[in-house]
């Protein structure tokens, strides 16, 4: 196979490489935008404007307030916080101090939370009030030592502010009752008392180098236990530079790519939609973060409110709009990227999607290993190809067998991938990294996949038993684990099964030793102790399960029953 074939197929402009070197750190590349785009809008939120001087100047305070916690440099900090102006004041704080931003979903259990906590080590935690009865449950059993609390108005002006706090506080009811103890030493400091007291205090530069550990991204493990990929701040510079070479081609009728209105659908913790934030902070663009994506009446509201020109999105976020009865009132003249991800982006989604808006739907492929976006369609195409494109430029993709040697073009084989966005590691995972990368270096990302002739990627399968649901990676031992401490429940199976509009759905089978037990009684426990994209969708009991003769679970066999 010709090396790198893939590079005959790039748009005009786009190059093979990038220099991540121009920048001597992910805080360098930030501190240069919010100086350069200061007077332009940043975010909105609820009617409400947040321009990047804010965010430069909220940002440093915070940074100072943290710095005064007595943290020192590479110190981990938690982000509990959804698609709120908060989230990126607090990232760039957490960068601007020396220390490491560690991710974490708001909608997490207590038992995930927890786990997050304990094995990152994070000493501080920034989340959102909404989520508080959560931290409290477990905040005794982590390191957590200090906490800020935001609320959902914190940086929406006075009145306004006020305004929305309360009615999410007392008429939505969205904050349950909570108490964070202060005893062992808690301390708990509202986010913009927080922001006060950092504003006189001097911010000490921070030693980051792009080496240095930007982010602990959370993927789901094998063992049923969440492992940290190490996330540099090479890994991120680089993700966003791949990101603004392959997507600016597409926003050539946009002119200055600073005037890009981007849709923020997607959470923020998430890697996809966090590539994207930082590179709308790279170009000074603007970011309508959209809190609640569920509520598609709103959702719609907000399209409608001004021009947008990117939408990044999941397949079934993008059907889920598509089947509401007000989504074609919406203004398509400006679109220019309906970029899909996350998960197997459908033909008939895609057909459908560019019916309606004009703007073809670009499926892309990555992992939180990789930064997000390992490969991509190219973004000026005007059809669907039911690939997962292209590598970016500075990656370089391999299809290998099991032993790590490459197979020619055209046979299948495992995925693997190599390039500066890739994650140095897990964190404190020696056994899972010696099995994660080959001795050439790549990555196995798990995926069986052919390459064509020119340098397009199909996915044929998964070597892992990973389910993918609405983009979201759940694996079957966690949720195995969870489910068998059920009372009732003796051993039990989870596999993926297909749907339509979640590309894959969870479906369990269990055995039990309680006549009682019903599927209701498995699905209350599973809302319980999970997220609620973990919780199963169908419950099955069975006599046995089948299994290999030394006694392990035939999971292969279950997905396949009728």
């Amino acid at each position: 196979m010709t090396a790198r074939p893939w590079l005959n197929a790039y748009p005009a402009g786009v190059p093979a490489e990038i220099d991540v070197a121009k920048y001597a750190s992910l805080l360098e590349l930030i501190d240069h935008a919010f100086a350069t785009h200061r007077q332009k809008l940043a975010y909105s939120f609820m009617g409400a404007s947040v321009t990047y001087a804010q965010t430069d100047s909220l940002s440093q305070a915070l940074a100072a307030y943290l710095q005064s916690l007595g943290l020192v440099q590479g110190d981990r900090v938690a982000i509990m916080l959804p698609n709120v102006p908060q989230f990126a004041v607090t990232m760039a704080a957490i960068l601007r101090a020396g220390y490491t931003c560690v991710n974490v979903n708001p909608l997490y259990t207590p038992r995930e939370l927890e786990h997050q906590l304990r094995d990152s080590g994070a000493t501080a935690i920034v989340i959102l009030e909404n989520f508080a009865k959560t931290l409290e449950e477990v905040v005794e059993k982590t390191p957590v030592k200090h906490v800020v609390l935001a609320s959902m108005g914190d940086l929406l002006g006075f009145w306004f502010g006020m305004w929305i706090t309360f009615a999410v506080r007392h008429l939505a009811k969205m904050v349950p009752a909570y108490k964070l103890s202060l005893d062992g030493g808690l301390k708990v400091t509202a986010f913009n008392r927080a922001v006060a007291e950092g504003t006189s205090m001097a911010l000490k530069p921070s030693q980051a180098t792009l080496d240095s550990v930007a982010f602990l991204q959370y993927t789901g493990g094998t063992t049923g236990l969440s492992k940290g990929a190490v996330l540099t701040h090479r890994n991120i510079v680089a993700a966003i530079l791949q990101a603004e070479a392959w997507f600016t081609p597409a926003l050539k009728r946009v002119g200055d790519v600073s005037r890009t209105n981007s849709i923020a659908a997607l959470p923020l913790y998430h890697i996809f939609a966090l590539t994207l934030c930082l590179l709308a902070i790279r170009w000074g663009s603007h970011l309508t973060l959209i809190p609640n994506p569920r509520d598609f009446g709103k959702f719609i509201e907000v399209l409608k409110k001004r021009p947008f020109h990117m939408l990044p999105a999941v397949n079934t976020l993008f059907n889920a709009l598509l089947q509401h009865p007000q989504f074609k009132s919406v203004d398509f003249s400006s679109l220019c990227i309906s970029q899909a991800g996350g998960m197997a982006a459908s033909e008939g989604t895609a057909r459908h999607w560019q019916e309606v808006t004009g703007c073809p739907m670009v499926e892309g492929w990555g992992m939180s290993e990789t930064c997000a976006i390992g490969t991509n369609n190219p973004v000026t195409t005007r059809e669907f190809s039911g690939t997962i494109g292209l590598p970016l430029p500075g990656i370089d993709i391999a299809i290998k067998d099991d032993d790590g040697n490459s197979l020619a073009q055209g046979e299948s084989g495992e995925i693997c991938i190599r390039g500066p966005n890739v994650m140095t590691g897990y964190y404190n995972q020696p056994e899972e990294n010696a099995k994660a990368f080959t001795q050439d270096g790549f990555m196995r990302t798990g995926d069986i996949g052919v390459m064509d002739a020119r340098g397009y990627t199909r996915i044929v399968d998964r070597k892992k038993d990973m389910i993918l649901v609405s983009g979201f990676n759940v694996f079957p031992n966690e949720l195995e684990n969870v489910i068998s401490l059920c009372p009732g429940v003796v051993e039990c199976a989870a596999v993926g099964v297909s749907d339509d509009k979640q590309g894959e759905a969870i479906k369990v089978f269990v055995v039990k030793n309680d006549p009682t037990l019903t599927e209701d009684d498995v699905a209350r426990y599973c809302r319980q102790n999970l997220t609620g994209y973990k919780v199963p969708k169908y419950i099955e009991f069975r006599d046995d399960l089948p299994k290999t003769n030394v006694g392990k679970i035939l999971r292969r066999e279950l997905r396949t029953a009728k």
